[in-house]
């Protein structure tokens, strides 16, 4: 489930296109009341959709980047609130990445270093989502406006990537972004200079990122993730790294490894069935997608060759990733 807070401003997107969006909201049982309210949720699934369809009636393949352009940090409600009242810009994104589920149950946010560079990615736990294109352009649209509101208007991104294929007119990515975006990219992300992480946030409000940080904390207490959906958003990330034991895993979490074992054993689950899952899911994805070759995705997964991942694609799905992806773009079942 999401919040609908990052996606109000869908009716009045269509509205600009003259299509009502009372009608076309009424296809999904919603009414746009429901937008008024950023507290509302929907699945991640239907949200996909719903921005589907709104592309589809409106004919325009950048809708959800339109939608997301009209939102910030505050359409994130406690947690942009804590975002804004942090005390550099690192702090921000690192309070985003460690409590996104109080916003986003859906996905994942991961940020990287790398000497002078650092990456702002996003990604979907489940690669069966429908319009993947249309969900990360409204959802790097917004992290583009976030970026730009904590360290001021002179912040540029060096590159814009995302894992879908690229559009028929990527003139208005570009001008979002300020450069042009790179598609057909392992995942999806954006890439800045590191420097700005150590950027201070200027009318800081320490009073009000304590009593974020509660509320926060509340709210993970009730609808906290359990270890194996935890274990999950982790792998999702790591498992295109050559450190996706279930060492590094524990490492990650602050647990022994003794421990998270015991507990996803507790759960009904293993570590290794969990990242079979994420290669799985990651190799879906990038054939369903993107326009990566078979050898590609083969090496993001660490896999040997192609032949490899074909054999471990045919224990996943019983059908080959070429007949998988063929199936899928031709809309017929993608099973053997």
């Amino acid at each position: 489930m999401v919040r609908v807070g990052p996606i109000m401003a869908l009716p009045e997107v269509l509205e600009s296109f003259s299509v009502a969006p009372a009608e076309l909201l009424a296809e999904f049982s919603l009414d746009p009341s429901f937008f008024a309210d950023p507290e509302n949720t929907l699945s991640m699934a239907m949200a996909g959709r719903l921005l589907g369809r709104c592309a589809e009636r409106t004919r325009c393949e950048h809708f959800g980047l339109l939608v997301g352009q009209r939102a910030g940090a505050s359409s994130l409600g406690v947690l942009g609130f804590l975002m804004q009242s942090s005390r550099t810009v690192g702090d921000a994104l690192g309070d985003f990445a460690r409590h996104l589920e109080v916003q986003d149950r859906g996905g994942t946010v991961w940020i990287e270093s790398e000497g002078t560079l650092t990456t702002l990615g996003y990604t979907l736990l489940d690669a069966e989502i429908e319009f993947l294109d249309q969900i990360m352009s409204c959802a790097f649209a917004i992290a583009a406006n976030i970026l730009r509101a904590l360290c001021g208007p002179e912040w540029c991104p060096n590159a814009v990537l995302f894992a879908f294929s690229r559009p028929r007119n990527v003139e208005p990515w570009r001008r979002h972004f300020g450069v042009r975006p790179h598609f057909d990219a392992e995942r999806s992300g954006i890439d800045f200079p590191t420097r700005w992480l150590d950027r201070a946030i200027p009318g800081r409000d320490i009073l009000l990122h304590q009593l974020m940080e509660e509320r926060v904390r509340e709210l993970k207490l009730t609808t906290g993730d359990s270890v194996v959906t935890r274990v999950r958003r982790l792998l999702r990330t790591m498992v295109r790294t050559p450190s996706c034991s279930v060492g590094d895993v524990a490492d990650r979490m602050g647990m022994h490894v003794r421990t998270l074992n015991r507990e996803l054993a507790a759960a009904g689950a293993t570590f290794l069935i969990l990242r079979e899952e994420a290669r799985k899911e990651l190799a879906c994805q990038l054939l369903d997608t993107t326009r990566t070759t078979i050898h590609e995705i083969a090496t993001i997964l660490g896999y040997t060759d192609a032949a490899t991942l074909t054999r471990a694609f045919r224990r996943w799905t019983g059908s080959t990733p070429s007949r998988w992806r063929a199936m899928r773009r031709s809309g017929a079942p993608a099973g053997k």
